[in-house]
């Protein structure tokens, strides 16, 4: 089954000759996103939304594809991805975060589930990973419980101790609700053929879109513009690798790199120094580490792609 190399390019962070090389891609289609990034890094309005959506619209769209959308504060575009997709899927999202806060600007890189959530072919959302304060006291932080509550999300932390919730939440794959609190079936006490069965029992399609927030992994093996957590790229790769054997792939986007956060807009300046931490890019090697491990993931899917036969 050909596989495609795709890439928006938002902000210059992916190494697309690194990627070409890596394995044999059907094509490789380019997006130039440069002059919108501004406005849609972090958050964006609707009316910029639209002209990305019409940008990537008009570009070669053949699936299976693998998209690298650059910085994870771009993350909200994998919902324009998402939303291409004709048949019932699962989303399978891999991050350090939840990216469900109800509150935030409804094209936000905090809350872009939701907008997936809505999608009409979207049958549920699987989470991986997260690690972040996000799941401390949740839902004072906007977080979505409500579809939670309905099974139409399922979250699975790396490792998080119980969350404080304020009303009762019903059990679901990937969590049980005691005494007040979220009691998370965290994926890092178990061996990891025994998580990937908690995971492929949560998908109820046989079609599945794969996002990765790069800020899943630990520092030694990303940097991104967020706080990572700990979910080790071996394990990350091994999960990749089970899915594309049980389940048919149409197709997968990775976001994650590091690329300087310039704002002219002061509500991002502020928002970014408040959320993300410092980050020192100056050491090269730091970057080579990010392309080889944008290297494994890009290979690890390509064979999950082609092992199965899209219908969209």
């Amino acid at each position: 089954m050909p596989v495609h190399l795709r890439i928006l390019d938002t902000d210059g962070s992916v190494d697309t000759a690194a990627l070409d090389a890596t394995t044999a891609w059907a094509s490789v289609v380019r997006v130039d996103l440069r002059d919108l990034a501004p406005a849609l890094r972090l958050w964006s309005r609707g009316r910029n939304i639209e002209r990305a959506r019409a940008r990537i619209a008009q570009s070669a769209d053949p699936l299976p594809s693998i998209t690298f959308l650059g910085s994870g504060d771009f993350h909200h575009l994998a919902a324009l991805l998402a939303e291409r997709v004709q048949t019932p899927f699962t989303l399978l999202h891999f991050d350090n975060h939840p990216d469900w806060v109800r509150l935030a600007p409804r094209w936000h890189c905090g809350s872009w589930v939701n907008r997936v959530l809505a999608l009409p072919n979207v049958r549920r959302v699987v989470t991986l990973g997260p690690c972040s304060d996000d799941l401390v006291d949740p839902g004072r932080k906007g977080g979505n419980l409500p579809a939670l509550d309905a099974g139409r999300l399922v979250l699975f932390p790396w490792e998080h101790a119980p969350s404080r919730v304020r009303r009762r939440i019903a059990d679901g794959p990937g969590h049980a609700w005691r005494d007040g609190h979220i009691e998370w079936r965290n994926l890092s006490g178990v061996p990891v053929d025994e998580a990937v069965a908690m995971v492929l029992a949560a998908i109820p399609t046989d079609d599945v879109w794969i996002t990765i927030d790069k800020d899943v992994l630990p520092e030694h093996e990303a940097l991104t513009n967020w706080d990572q957590g700990l979910m080790p790229l071996a394990t990350l790769l091994a999960m990749l690798r089970a899915i594309g054997q049980q389940r048919r792939v149409l197709g997968a986007d990775i976001c994650g790199e590091y690329s300087p956060p310039r704002h002219a807009n002061w509500l991002k300046r502020v928002e970014a120094r408040l959320d993300q931490p410092a980050r020192d890019a100056t050491d090269r090697r730091r970057l080579e580490e990010n392309a080889r491990t944008d290297c494994a993931l890009a290979q690890t899917l390509f064979d999950a792609c082609a092992s199965g036969s899209p219908t969209t």
